[in-house]
């Protein structure tokens, strides 16, 4: 039987096909990977990210502003820690008399003189429990201001503001 133009072009295509082996086209391939490696570094950096408070519970709030990278004071039910080191216990902080807390002000003026690129305006962000007494706070604020950490913060959980109100 004699095959038909059509036929013979079909066939012809086809065998075409079968020669060939599959090639996997890596210049358009890792074009791809550079644009997603750069994307997920712009993004990675975009946010600060304070480290996780182990036993403390932090108020909620409706704040918009990422945290700035500045020091970290914790402060749980029990101790007063600068970038997650011991600087006193509450307890000895609030039984304190004073309106500053003198332990906390040497570890301030220290990382103020130990850290590189500090400026007049130095800032703290205060990771405080929600369950902390406010005269422990404003003696920390105190001291902070004292020891020329002007740009005083607060951490908090951030809540939406579609459910207040």
């Amino acid at each position: 039987m004699k095959l038909s133009r059509r036929a013979k072009r079909m066939k012809q295509h086809h065998s075409r096909g079968k020669d060939r082996t599959a090639v996997l086209n890596m210049v358009s391939l890792m074009d791809i990977f550079t644009i997603l490696v750069f994307f997920l570094l712009v993004n990675a950096t975009s946010a600060e990210v304070l480290p996780s408070p182990q036993n403390i519970n932090l108020p909620n709030s409706v704040s918009e502003k990422l945290p700035l990278q500045n020091l970290v004071i914790a402060v749980s039910q029990d101790d007063i820690r600068i970038q997650g080191k011991f600087v006193m216990s509450v307890k000895d902080a609030l039984n304190n008399q004073q309106k500053t807390i003198k332990p906390l002000f040497d570890a301030l003026r220290l990382k103020a003189f130990t850290e590189k690129g500090m400026t007049d305006k130095q800032g703290v962000t205060i990771m405080g429990d929600k369950e902390i007494p406010y005269t422990l706070l404003k003696k920390i604020m105190l001291t902070c201001a004292g020891a020329k950490f002007g740009n005083i913060s607060f951490a908090v959980n951030q809540k939406s503001s579609a459910t207040e109100g």
